[in-house]
């Protein structure tokens, strides 16, 4: 997946996104994290093995997009952090799964505990 982001396209590529990438948005946006630390948490979520071969492609496909940055930590090492445009990927995302999710006052106040128990 090679998009661009310019402009007002930034609010589209959150629709495009795989479930995959959604992960990884959510596990930078805790803190940047060199790719074996991402890779960790993409396994205890998954419950199983993810292949280098899987996730370095998606991490660059997620630089190119400008929803993530990539530094360098050391000569073998790169540490990825989440963009501006990573952080309202995830809102974006947050806001459509919740229109959808919260139809009753009552869905509305299980979302608020989960908030209120994450913090």
């Amino acid at each position: 997946m090679s998009t661009t982001v310019s402009g007002d396209s930034k609010s589209s590529i959150a629709p495009e996104l795989t479930a995959f990438q959604q992960r990884i948005l959510a596990i930078l946006a805790e803190e940047a994290r060199y790719g074996l630390a991402i890779k960790r948490e993409l396994e205890q979520y998954y419950g199983s093995e993810v292949n280098h071969g899987r996730l370095y492609p998606n991490l660059d496909d997620l630089v190119e997009m400008g929803l993530v940055e990539k530094s360098e930590l050391d000569k073998r090492t790169n540490e990825y952090a989440l963009t501006e445009d990573g952080h309202d990927a995830i809102i974006t995302q947050l806001s459509w799964v919740f229109s959808r999710f919260i139809t009753d006052d009552s869905r509305a106040e299980e979302i608020k505990d989960l908030v209120t128990a994450q913090q």
